[in-house]
């Protein structure tokens, strides 16, 4: 073992802490080794932060540095956050990187080079790190800002309505206050990644100029701030370098007779280093069907062979239209970009209505509007009209202190008939009805700090989670089982029926026989002339709910965000005022406290 080679005249420990972390350490897989590293270079950071940042203000000059905000729900605002400071730092520009969540608004009135990467989601809300700061600017005591430059980018999906909402109110409030813009912003689609490196490279061309002046005038460096804890080492495999993964498991766990299609499915993860904690998401690319491709060129008259280059890639028709294309989730660009190169004047006509062009699309996919409108189109056009095919993200299901190197998902079918055919989602229908087990598929993790379990063992949580919200809190569930946390554990867990609709129901018997699980509270919504929903659950419980957060609990929702949320939003403000004898005003502010303190997180879709 290393540590047994290790000088003890040059350990900071003593003989009898480096014996303890000898014995610790010879008890961890390598996963958990990897874990403690992490966690104990977080410590460490964050002990040390104040000290660094009192010695960086002492010994530095009054120059501002280029402070960059991100808000981001899945990770990839921060992802080109931290594309923003890579490339600053790389021009000599001095960073301080923060997230939204941990950014005190008061700073604001002392910033002079601001850059917002903050992503949208829901009907146009902010993510959740970016609530508080979206939310102080449009107040009263948000502070002018004239002399302050600032430049925004926006991350979304076009598909929604409200794209890119969240960036478009950032950059409109800031101005408001007295802020330069910089330079336009940017509203940037799925496919993000070519129009982000260009966005950050003309944003930093603009700011550069100043801020190099004032750090010149200001006679000397100023020490980049190291804002947050350090992360591990980053796997090989991202959304750019996927793993392929060998399928292992695809298994229905809804009945029979079910009006759900919920499949559990196993990935081995052999081979990789990819990692991940209980809350994080797994990236899932899919092969579009090959039927449908097939009827799309023979309505188009296309040949399959036809050779068409995506970016620097040359591939078939057919193969760009399986691999490489988006042809299930429509999204207005497609029918404008379609209208135009097939001169259709209908489509065309309703790509000019919003609101007639949104309802149009709702209800068909992309191989319908094709095959719907078939016209003489070549095939690089058809191409181009298409976005980039973009990988599925689904709550993890599984600890890897407990599969190892395995990981698990939840995934519902989505299946309708419509024009007299069955439609199926694209990344759920590949999984269900095409992919084998033994298939590769193309992975990677996608990190989620906004959705983490307790640190302290001892903490108790609430976890609501119906239907396939129920994915992360069986991560949650064996992570604490596998810590031997003696912190209690609380479930709400609902869908239309018992006998049909129980997922995991063996495991989460076995779980309250064991004693993890502190209380289960199932609400099978169709069993009964009423139908009850896990916000109801809550409200009956109300008291102890109530309890529980006054004695510490963290409380965690996932699932539907446009309803249930919503719904166990205002439940939790209900109990809040009836059993904490609290009015509307003071119940939010009771959750925004708990939502301050990481006590309340949401992963919902």
């Amino acid at each position: 073992m290393l540590l047994s080679q290790l000088n003890a005249a040059a350990s900071p420990l003593t003989h009898e802490q480096l014996q303890k972390l000898q014995g610790l350490v010879g008890e961890l897989n390598p996963i958990q080794q990897a874990w403690v590293s992490g966690y104990l270079a977080a410590t460490a950071n964050s002990a040390a932060l104040s000290g660094i940042a009192g010695q960086a203000t002492a010994g530095a000059d009054e120059s501002a540095p280029l402070t960059i905000l991100f808000g981001s729900q899945t990770g990839n605002a921060k992802g080109v956050a931290n594309q923003i400071k890579a490339q600053a730092e790389a021009r000599g520009l001095t960073t301080k990187l923060v997230n939204m969540a941990d950014y005190k608004p008061a700073n604001l009135k002392k910033e002079k080079f601001l850059v917002i990467a903050v992503s949208t989601y829901g009907e146009g809300e902010p993510p959740e790190d970016a609530e508080a700061l979206h939310e102080f600017l449009a107040g009263k005591k948000a502070p002018k800002l004239e002399g302050v430059k600032q430049a925004v980018i926006g991350l979304g999906d076009s598909s929604y309505e409200f794209f890119c909402q969240t960036a478009k109110d950032f950059e409109a409030r800031l101005a408001a206050l007295g802020a330069e813009i910089a330079v336009p912003r940017a509203d940037l689609d799925v496919d993000y990644e070519a129009e982000a490196e260009a966005w950050i490279a003309q944003a930093l061309d603009a700011l550069e100029p100043a801020l190099k002046a004032q750090q010149q005038a200001g006679g000397g460096n100023v020490i980049s701030m190291p804002f947050g804890a350090p992360q591990a080492a980053a796997s090989q495999y991202t959304k750019q370098n996927p793993f392929a993964a060998e399928l292992s498991v695809v298994q229905k766990i809804t009945g029979r007779n079910s009006s759900k299609d919920v499949r559990h499915i196993e990935i081995s993860l052999e081979g990789s280093d990819i990692t991940y904690q209980p809350g994080d998401s797994l990236g899932v690319y899919f092969l579009n069907d090959p039927q449908e491709v097939a009827a799309v060129i023979d309505v188009l008259k296309l040949d399959k062979a036809q050779t068409v280059k995506i970016g620097e890639l040359s591939v078939s028709l057919e193969t760009a239209l399986i691999e490489h294309l988006e042809l299930t989730q429509s999204y207005p660009g497609f029918v404008e970009k379609y209208a135009i190169a097939t001169g259709n004047e209908e489509l065309s006509a309703l790509a000019n209505d919003k609101a007639a062009l949104r309802a149009y699309i709702e209800e068909r996919q992309i191989f319908d509007v094709i095959k719907q409108n078939p016209a003489n189109i070549e095939a690089q056009a058809l191409v181009d009209c298409c976005r980039k095919l973009q990988a599925r993200l689904y709550s993890i299901a599984s600890s890897q202190a407990e599969v190892e190197e395995e990981v698990h998902l939840t995934v519902g079918l989505v299946e309708f008939d419509t024009f007299g055919e069955k439609h199926f989602g694209g990344c759920s229908g590949y999984l269900a009805n095409r992919a084998e087990e033994g298939t590769k598929v193309k992975v990677f993790s996608e990190h989620n700090d906004n959705f983490r379990l307790p640190v302290d063992n001892a903490t108790p949580v609430i976890m609501v989670g119906p239907g396939t919200g129920i994915a992360p809190f069986r991560a949650f569930l064996q992570e604490r089982e596998a810590r031997d946390a003696e912190g209690e554990n609380w479930l709400f867990f609902g869908n239309p029926h018992f006998t049909e609709d129980f997922l995991y129901q063996v495991e989460i018997q076995k779980y309250v026989k064991s004693g993890l699980l502190t209380h289960v509270d199932l609400a099978f919504s169709r069993d009964q002339a009423e139908k009850i929903y896990v916000q109801d659950r809550l409200r009956e419980k109300g008291e102890a709910v109530f309890a529980w957060l006054e004695k510490g609990a963290h409380f965690y929702v996932c699932g539907d965000a446009s309803r249930m949320a919503k719904d166990v939003h205002q439940a939790l403000i209900d109990i809040i005022k009836t059993h904490g004898g609290k009015d509307d005003e003071q119940a939010e502010q009771y959750l925004k406290a708990l939502r301050s303190a990481n006590r309340y997180q949401k992963d919902v879709y």
